[in-house]
């Protein structure tokens, strides 16, 4: 289990386990109408994906400045997911 956390395996997987059900998400909003849209959910995705991206690098040796990168980058997103749940005037 610990090779699989050190050489960032078990993050790749899980990683595709949430694109996966993002896409499934999205199949099911588009073809029945169920669910959120993916633009009200897309950017909190993106952040997570972002800080899995970070906890790999740093996992696999990916140096300061890529785990930086992907930690600017969640908190790029976060703020983008922010700023569409604002309250928006009547």
């Amino acid at each position: 289990m610990s090779d699989l956390l050190a050489n960032g395996v078990l993050i790749d997987l899980i990683m595709i386990g949430v694109l996966f059900e993002a896409a499934a998400l999205a199949l099911l909003h588009r073809r029945r109408g169920l669910g959120f849209a993916p633009g009200r959910w897309l950017p909190t995705l993106a952040a997570g994906l972002c800080l899995m991206l970070a906890l790999r690098a740093a996992l696999t040796g990916g140096g300061a400045t890529q785990v930086l990168f992907w930690l600017a980058a969640s908190g790029v997103s976060h703020g983008c997911d922010l700023y569409l749940r604002r309250p928006r005037a009547p």
